[in-house]
């Protein structure tokens, strides 16, 4: 039985994580830390068999864990993967893993040190759709790929406008880790990867927006007023929307559309190659050969929301596959190429962006 604990419990941890690690029948959450007393008090009602702690360092000393799993805004992740890892525990982090790929490459020679496992939550490979759509891929269905499109529309930032465990308004400024190209990019780096093969990318161009430094609503493009709940201006503004083109070896090209302006949500992909084009909106996907016959590889899936907790089993699965191969297991490796890929194209976007430039080197 692996004993695990949760640090940080938001609306994440709260919906996704913590039903996630309890479906699995040889793990116990035994223990859940969050300084916030809201979302101690939520978790004292929803865990009522783990031990609840308001400081990280007295939860490592008093448990003897076999992995923490990490949930906390992203200022924090690296601080607390160390001091996980030096209490001998695996560590899961929810993305960004961390916020710097310098960073990230000495969090991982510490877990190489320490013989433990270091992953991030890669939830979306996990998601039905996305599964079925891999599978069509492999299975030559499509022919050689030659394009991706993933867009993800919202009218917000998740969480923006408070929560039921404390509010979590960290997606709306920059020092905590919030932005658009953190919040739902990382997801389509590693998705576009994943679904292209695994090679890494080869360049990339980006355009990043932010939202007016103005209390009033935009005439443009009717956004809400900047002050609302769903679009608050910080004194460090973090980008809403990214457009993002990215080039993959072959000629493989991903466009990536990322918005927090929409007036709809919206999850949507389109993926070709030379036979055949797969289209998925939600948990709908269609796909079209070159005879125009159009088939229907829908999936069952529950509604789209911003935390997805039927996936979340599927990655603490996962994780417990790593554990058991170790740290330099399959598993580990191919999660941690997805890190280095989201954290270059991360950078590489925002260099693309503030220099009007396609970045090729740094990837």
């Amino acid at each position: 039985m692996l004993r695990g604990a949760i640090s940080g419990f938001g609306e994440v941890a709260a919906a996704a994580h913590l039903p996630g690690w309890r479906s699995r029948p040889d793990v116990t959450i035994v223990a859940i830390h969050d300084p916030v007393s809201a979302r101690r008090h939520h978790a004292i009602n929803v865990a009522k068999n783990a031990r609840i702690y308001d400081d990280l360092d007295l939860m490592l000393d008093g448990e003897a864990l076999d992995f923490v799993d990490i949930a906390s805004p992203p200022i924090f992740h690296a601080a607390a993967i160390r001091k996980a890892l030096d209490a001998g525990a695996h560590v899961l982090v929810e993305k960004p893993l961390c916020l710097t790929a310098a960073e990230f490459e000495e969090l991982a020679a510490l877990a190489m040190k320490r013989s433990r496992v270091l992953m991030c939550v890669h939830n979306w490979k996990h998601a039905p759709a996305y599964r079925r759509a891999r599978e069509l891929i492999e299975s030559g269905r499509l022919g050689d790929l030659r394009y991706i499109s993933l867009v993800r529309m919202r009218s917000g930032a998740a969480g923006a406008g408070g929560s039921s465990v404390g509010g979590e308004r960290w997606r709306l400024a920059a020092k905590t880790g919030g932005g658009i190209l953190i919040d739902h990019g990382w997801h389509v780096f590693y998705l576009a990867q994943w679904l292209t093969g695994g090679a890494a990318p080869v360049a990339i161009s980006a355009h990043l927006g932010f939202p007016p430094a103005s209390t009033t609503a935009d005439p443009i493009d009717d956004r809400p007023p900047a002050e609302s709940p769903g679009n608050r201006v910080t004194a460090d503004p973090v980008d809403d929307l990214a457009d993002l083109l990215i080039e993959f070896p072959g000629g493989r090209i991903a466009n990536l559309h990322l918005s927090w302006r929409s007036p709809v949500r919206r999850t949507s992909a389109l993926i070709y190659g030379d036979h055949a084009m797969l289209e998925i909106e939600g948990d709908r996907i269609t796909l079209t050969p070159r005879s125009g016959t159009v088939e229907d590889h829908s999936v069952t899936d529950i509604p789209d929301d911003s935390y997805h907790s039927a996936w979340f089993a599927g990655m603490a699965a996962e994780v417990e596959q790593a554990i058991a191969e170790g740290p330099a297991g399959p598993t580990v490796l191919v999660n941690q190429a997805e890190v280095r890929t989201a954290l270059a194209l991360t950078e590489a976007a925002r260099r693309s962006a503030g220099e009007g430039v396609r970045i090729t080197k740094e990837l």
